[in-house]
């Protein structure tokens, strides 16, 4: 059973909300052996004896968790090389009260929070919660947006177009009128169905909106590298240049491979960045998306509703497109004579070698306006230790417009972790749960022998009162119900 925990420093967590239900919509789609998923090793323990420094890249996706939601409302466990822990914690909003805590601002937009107590993962071990809070940019002081939509119309979208075309209906309603919109759509050969045209001409974008049919084969490559040109005649020195992809991510002609990457990093020097938007199920590519977002500087999302669409592109339209942080790094440096082993609960494949922490030409995430990162690690103590200081924290970013990272640092210590229940935050408990329930789903090797029920528990003592949250325990139930008994 979980405890308690102290927070001290940087400010509260509050990362994105949910929005509504997760049921089906109608058809009898399913996951097949033809989706593909990137799997990584799970992250161990390890001795301070042997490495006793943690870096890795700060992330904002959240596809796997919108993935999963799908499966499970189509009645089917997600593919365990789908799950990845950090876009589950990192889809929620958690609410801090402690009133001390300094929030983010323009001249430091992001700032840290830190939580420990008993790991609810195993007796005697210690949870270390690190969040993240990028300053909140108002929808009204924005930057304006040239946005080039690469649209996949190829046959397997056949039955996902019409989500696509909500999807886009939602995002022009909450552009301003001198943003501007341009549609490049491939299927077996690519070509531009809407040159970038100012929001306020919105009869002339919704009917290239309403166009759209699907057809052919999948020359995602030619498109990408239309799309980018548009993006580059287009751009905007005084705001944001980003190509949205909205497919399912079965790129099958063209230029793909490390060409298409090379293309992706080098439009990203430019200043023109990449987001991902996947849909469908069956043939899906989870970690083509996944990995050309984090290529493309930008997030990458799974839009498995009409209300996520409404919570990426309409709720959430500031952080998904404009950037106040980049290359994001933390970096965790343990006190040996202190904490005996540690280990990192997802982000594994953003794990850094810990030279790159203080290389800035070492690309890494970039962080939206209102984003929110949650990291989780577990530590094995030492118990006869005496010393105060556990670790030391160190995060390290540019601001969006540099090109230098400034560096913070913050101190873990032994008195800041309790032992009662009632100390604890709704959020630490809440997002304990959320952890623990990914690392069942994907087997991982720490979550042998932990209960459902032990999981809704906990997430029930966390003020599982809103919708989101709600939500959560309802998809941990069915996904108790689905699985081998």
């Amino acid at each position: 059973m979980l405890r308690a925990a102290a927070v001290f420093g940087g400010v509260a967590v509050i990362s994105l909300t949910s929005c509504g239900s997760f049921a089906p919509d109608g058809r009898q789609a399913s996951l097949t052996s033809s989706s593909v998923h990137a799997s990584a090793e799970t992250n161990g323990f390890t001795s301070t004896s042997d490495e006793a420094v943690s870096t890795f890249s700060l992330d904002v996706d959240t596809g796997s968790y919108t993935l999963m939601r799908k499966s499970v409302s189509l009645g089917q466990l997600p593919a365990p090389s789908s799950v990845r822990v950090e876009e589950f914690l990192n889809y929620f909003r958690y609410e801090q009260t402690v009133e001390a805590l300094a929030p983010p601002t323009v001249e430091n937009p992001l700032a840290f929070s830190m939580e420990a107590g008993p790991s609810p993962f195993g007796p005697g071990l210690t949870l270390l919660r690190i969040g993240v809070k990028a300053f909140e940019v108002p929808l009204e002081a924005r930057k304006p947006v040239n946005l080039v939509f690469l649209i996949d119309t190829s046959g397997s979208m056949s039955d996902r177009l019409a989500l696509v075309k909500y999807a886009l209906g939602q995002l022009v309603q909450k552009l301003q009128p001198t943003d501007t919109l341009g549609i490049v759509i491939y299927a077996g050969e690519q070509r531009t169905l809407l040159e970038p045209t100012p929001v306020d001409d919105k009869t002339k974008i919704t009917n290239a909106i309403a166009s759209l049919t699907a057809g052919g084969g999948t020359a995602g490559g030619a498109g990408i590298q239309s799309a980018y040109a548009m993006a580059e005649r287009a751009f905007r020195t005084d705001g944001v240049n980003r190509v949205v992809l909205c497919t399912d991510g079965d790129f099958n002609i063209g230029l793909t491979g490390d060409a298409l990457t090379q293309l992706i990093v080098s439009s990203r020097s430019k200043g023109i960045f990449l987001t991902t938007l996947g849909f469908g199920m069956g043939n899906y590519k989870d970690s083509t998306l996944e990995q050309l977002a984090d290529k493309g500087n930008g997030n990458y999302g799974y839009i498995d509703s009409p209300n996520e669409a409404v919570r990426m592109l309409g709720e959430n339209l500031v952080s998904t497109l404009e950037v106040v942080a980049k290359d994001a790094k933390l970096q965790v440096a343990f006190e040996p004579t202190e904490v005996k082993s540690y280990r990192l609960i997802g982000y594994d494949n953003r794990r850094l070698a810990n030279e790159d922490f203080t290389n800035d030409q070492v690309d890494s995430g970039d962080v939206g306006a209102g984003h929110t990162v949650t990291a989780l690690y577990e530590l094995e103590l030492r118990p006869d230790a005496t010393g105060a200081k556990l670790a030391e924290i160190r995060a390290r970013y540019k601001h969006a417009d540099g090109e230098e990272s400034t560096e913070h640092v913050f101190t873990l210590t032994r008195a800041a972790i309790r032992a009662d229940l009632q100390s604890t935050s709704n959020d630490f408990r809440f997002s304990a749960a959320v952890a623990e329930f990914g690392e069942i789903l994907s087997g991982a090797p720490q979550s042998q022998g932990r209960r459902f029920d032990d999981i809704v528990e906990l997430a029930a003592s966390a003020d599982a009162s809103s919708a989101e949250r709600q939500e959560l325990v309802t998809l941990i139930k069915t996904a108790k119900l689905l699985s081998p008994r």
